[in-house]
């Protein structure tokens, strides 16, 4: 191994561990307990260090987003795999996003709630963000219904099930409801 690779993989640890202690941080404290200083004191390397991989915690924050597009669109398309028939693949993915997003708050957040610094429906959107997107896309879009765009009804879906996990998490909607709502999503909006 030269020393350049040598230099690049270490590069590569520390960016990992800076984005892994930052999510760990904000899942425990939130996300104004995430500062650079702190980070630099978790991880035991200066902030010039740190300022080294991100210029800010903006870009950490999309650091972790893109991260967290990643698991999510593995754990929807893990729980889709296995549904036979286009109900229960529905119904297996809003489970999952809800569950996604009640396990990983602070992964949420990063994800759609704070700013990453991340484009999104744009041709300038990473690709993490857009695979997530095509998870949902996969299965939805054989829902949409005649005449309507898969795309814009995954998107209308999509906005379902975010208002049902931000409205649930803010304690704005009681949670023993969730599975009565998810039901009423599926067989409402996609009618399957």
């Amino acid at each position: 191994m030269s020393v350049q690779e040598r230099k690049e993989r270490e590069r590569a640890g520390r960016e990992r561990l800076i984005v892994a202690t930052a999510r760990e941080l904000a899942e425990q404290q939130g996300w104004d307990a995430v500062t650079t200083r702190r980070l630099a004191e978790r991880i035991e390397y200066s902030q010039p260090v740190l300022y080294s991989h991100f210029r800010g915690k903006r870009e950490i924050i999309g650091a972790v987003a893109l991260e967290g597009a990643t698991e999510m669109a593995a754990a929807l398309r893990t729980a889709t795999s296995a549904a036979d028939g286009p109900r229960i693949r529905v119904t297996a993915l809003a489970r999952a996003y809800l569950d996604f997003a009640e396990h990983n708050p602070a992964v949420y957040d990063a994800m759609f709630q704070l700013d990453g610094g991340l484009a999104f429906a744009h041709e300038d959107t990473p690709e993490p963000l857009k695979d997530a997107f095509a998870a949902l896309l996969e299965s939805l879009g054989e829902v949409a219904g005649d005449g309507v765009h898969p795309a814009l009804f995954t998107e209308v879906f999509w906005a379902g099930l975010h208002g049902l996990a931000t409205l649930t998490r803010a304690r704005r909607l009681p949670p023993e409801d969730t599975e009565r709502r998810v039901e009423l999503l599926v067989d409402r909006l996609a009618m399957v």
